[in-house]
């Protein structure tokens, strides 16, 4: 009954107007009763299919209104898992504010070099006025219109560093001359005594009185290369306490003595605030100047003693290291020119000096390239 009903209800025409609506059908009581009984009896609608191919079709073309009904769920987000959700909806907040972030790092990024320039102009701004201060005591010092803090047991010393150090270029500077032309020298005379050991062989006439001299000459070059050796040990030693140890001390005195003139820079400045007005402007300057003028003192007290210790540590070790290198010295030059050789021997292994051959100071003719 129910496919009947279906076939002359699939059959039947239903005028449409030109506006889209459906035209009124006639009244049929038989087909409306049909219908109801069709609603009441008929199969569950979510069990039902669709033929896709018109009615009477192929069983193929059959799609379940189950499935249409979960395609429908997925793409309204029913059924997704929450990550996939939470992902979704991510992606839109970012969709929406891109720039978000990136203004963000922007800001902080800007904070940051504002900060940097700010640090920046403070310390160009303090150096400036310390200059300012140290460069106006140094003139008033210079032109005699300030007072000067001087330590004159300390400046004694300082002085007489300073005097030491000139002197000490200059034996420092002689000594490398006389290593120089020594070394010339030795080269010379073992030149000359393979000349003569050569000549030997080929003069049988003087092959007696140049081999004397040629082994004269070869005894002078070796006794050389052991004066030399001496003579290089000294200046190695001389070299390292001139440019380093008291090169360092007087660095140190450097310190000390700009210390000692922005110490004195606003000790003045202090004083000449002191005697200005009371007012509270002039108190805060002059709070701010005794702080100052208090970790510059503290500067200046701290770096003059460490120039007193460098000082007496420095003069024992001068004593100390030129008591050895003049008793070798004088020893090397003794026994080489006196022509003891023996003792000259004896003067290396007693001062730990090792035989240099000459010309092992020269650098290598790939060096000089």
């Amino acid at each position: 009954m129910a496919d009947s009903i279906m076939s002359k209800a699939a059959t039947m025409e239903i005028p449409i107007n030109s506006n889209g609506d459906t035209g009124t059908l006639p009244e049929d009581d038989s087909l409306e009763q049909d219908l109801q009984q069709v609603m009441v009896s008929g199969p569950n609608l979510n069990e039902t299919s669709i033929v896709s191919g018109g009615y009477g079709g192929p069983a193929g073309g059959i799609i379940p209104t189950s499935s249409i009904k979960d395609i429908r769920m997925k793409s309204r987000g029913v059924g997704l898992p929450n990550s996939q959700s939470a992902a979704t909806r991510l992606s839109q907040h970012t969709d929406q504010h891109p720039g978000s972030s990136n203004n963000n790092t922007g800001n902080s990024t800007e904070e940051l070099s504002r900060g940097v320039a700010v640090e920046k102009l403070d310390s160009v701004k303090k150096w400036g006025i310390n200059t300012y201060k140290c460069t106006k005591q140094m003139f008033s010092e210079r032109f005699g219109r300030g007072s000067r803090t001087v330590d004159l047991e300390l400046e004694a010393q300082i002085d007489v560093l300073r005097d030491t150090k000139s002197k000490y270029e200059t034996i420092l500077k002689l000594t490398t001359a006389l290593t120089t032309h020594f070394q010339s020298m030795v080269e010379t005379q073992q030149a000359l005594g393979d000349t003569f050991a050569d000549l030997s062989q080929k003069s049988p006439e003087l092959q007696d009185e140049f081999g004397y001299n040629a082994e004269t000459q070869k005894l002078l070059c070796r006794n050389g290369e052991s004066l030399l050796s001496a003579i290089s040990f000294f200046v190695s030693s001389i070299d390292t306490l001139v440019n380093k140890t008291m090169e360092d001390t007087l660095l140190t005195i450097k310190l000390y003595e700009n210390a000692r003139l922005e110490f004195d820079a606003y000790r003045s400045d202090m004083e000449e605030l002191s005697l200005g007005p009371r007012d509270a402007a002039a108190m805060v300057r002059i709070e701010m100047a005794q702080h100052d003028y208090q970790i510059h003192r503290d500067k200046y007290e701290r770096l003059r003693s460490d120039v007193t210790i460098k000082l007496k540590f420095l003069d024992e070790n001068k004593v100390k290291v030129m008591h050895k290198q003049l008793l070798l010295f004088h020893n090397a030059i003794s026994a080489y020119f006196a022509g003891n050789q023996e003792q000259l021997e004896q003067t290396l292994i007693q001062f730990n000096v090792k035989l240099k051959p000459p010309g092992t100071d020269k650098p290598s003719w790939l060096e000089e390239q």
